[in-house]
């Protein structure tokens, strides 16, 4: 389904409410000390890509370790081969958020290796080693017009009774706005504009996301997402994986959602565009 909203609804959106009071908050680093086990282990494995350490790479299954980024192959070789690619000292690697849920743990990270990138890292876990895992970067940009960068923000799930709820909130919102483009919905979602934006092209409030699909429907850009993989979350933190065309170039979107008081008050994501199936180093698929 193309997200080219009609001009009549692209107007409104822009025009929905005036801006109103912003959902602020103080920008930190993930806190080890509230980690679970797996979280931490995960934590440790990213930061293994600046440091070096050898020790967090045991978390890795070296049996099986099933890989989706297109650019590396299946196995711990490989990554040992990603890792040793990098210039001595050069990587440095800050993961802000990581949360657990169930098998998998999700990660957020500013990454700088081959330049500044920000990415959403899932691991999967199997009788307590990482078997499987998925990525998405997109090069650093922003901070957009509302002076937000693509990692700032908070970082501490709270809410984790409320879970389940958000994760359905946020799949029913996914399936009806960006799947399905039933717009006439769209209010149901927010707290008016009251919507926290950390896309570097977006601005805050539904009045920003208004301004920017005017833009993009201007310029002739579609945005198609076509089908949803995951939904995994902890607590008000729900992250989506979805793939889909940007610009008619395969793409993956992630999304990750924070939702406060049952509407979605703020979003992250990264947008990769996925390369030739001939280019693959495995053959597993970016899903």
């Amino acid at each position: 389904m193309k997200v080219k909203f009609p001009r009549r609804v692209v107007l409104a959106m822009a025009a929905f409410l005036p801006l109103g009071a912003n959902l602020a908050v103080t920008s930190t680093h993930a806190t080890e000390s509230n980690m679970t086990t797996q979280e931490k282990q995960v934590f440790d494995l990213l930061k293994a890509i600046e440091t070096g350490a050898t020790e967090p790479v045991g978390v890795i299954n070296p049996e099986k370790y099933i890989q989706h980024n297109p650019g590396a192959a299946d196995g711990l070789k490989a990554f040992g081969d990603l890792l040793a690619a990098l210039p001595k000292g050069s990587a440095k690697v800050n993961t802000v958020r990581v949360f657990q849920d169930g098998e998998f743990v999700f990660a957020h990270t500013d990454y700088n290796f081959f330049g500044p990138k920000i990415g959403f890292d899932i691991f999967r876990f199997e009788d307590g080693k990482i078997v499987e895992h998925w990525d998405n970067l997109q090069q650093t940009a922003g901070p957009n017009q509302s002076g937000r960068t693509m990692i700032d923000g908070p970082t501490e799930a709270r809410d984790l009774d409320k879970t389940q709820a958000n994760k359905t909130l946020v799949a029913t919102f996914v399936d009806d706005i960006l799947v399905n483009g039933r717009m006439q919905k769209l209010s149901d979602y927010f707290d008016g504009d009251n919507y926290v934006q950390h896309n570097p092209q977006i601005g805050d409030g539904l009045s920003g996301l208004g301004a920017a699909l005017k833009a993009m429907a201007d310029a002739g850009i579609t945005m198609k997402y076509d089908r949803v993989h995951k939904v995994l979350g902890k607590g008000d933190f729900v992250l989506t994986v979805s793939e889909g065309t940007f610009a008619g170039k395969p793409t993956s979107f992630y999304d990750l959602f924070r939702v406060q008081a049952g509407k979605i008050a703020e979003h992250w994501d990264t947008i990769e565009t996925i390369p030739a199936e001939a280019e693959w180093k495995n053959q597993n698929g970016k899903f």
